[in-house]
């Protein structure tokens, strides 16, 4: 069996879905994050506060929790038909995705903005806390943004 039909398609959004992710992650590793720690730590702390609130939103949670859906659907799909080519490709990629992008923003990135979120800008607490917040924050998201980066091309290398 070959990667054809819907298959084919739902490859191609996982391609889709997790290099949109991958980008997304790629701009704040690369210039949001520096741009942000550049800032006042007060000023620093309210945009991201601003920004974790903002992704929340409709639009960037169903390219991020579709691409999770859609990479499950096909780690399962890929299971259960076992095709004769892409296999190591297909399941690669899902697991590149819902560990290393998907699963690691629940446990790296979203409880340290949490955190972030319980305090309050002016202070003296959060000013102390805001570098060690954006050290690590962006360490992690640098490994999302590579797992995702992973993930599409792994699903490219399935199809092609």
């Amino acid at each position: 069996m070959t990667i054809d039909g819907p298959y084919f398609v739902l490859t191609v959004l996982g391609v889709v879905g997790t290099g949109l992710v991958a980008g997304v992650f790629c701009a704040f590793s690369t210039f949001v994050m520096q741009g942000l720690a550049a800032l006042p730590p007060a000023q620093g702390i309210a945009a991201m506060k601003a920004i974790n609130v903002t992704a929340l939103r409709p639009a960037f949670m169903l390219v991020f929790v579709g691409s999770a859906v859609l990479c499950a659907v096909i780690a399962v799909v890929t299971f259960v038909l076992w095709p004769d080519e892409g296999t190591v490709e297909l399941l690669v990629g899902s697991a590149l995705y819902l560990f290393g992008s998907f699963g690691l923003t629940m446990f790296a990135n979203v409880p340290r903005n949490e955190a972030l979120m319980k305090l309050d800008a002016g202070t003296p607490e959060a000013a102390a806390y805001w570098p060690t917040y954006v050290r690590e924050w962006t360490a992690w998201n640098h490994v999302r943004m590579v797992a995702s980066a992973g993930a599409a091309v792994a699903y490219v290398l399935a199809i092609a």
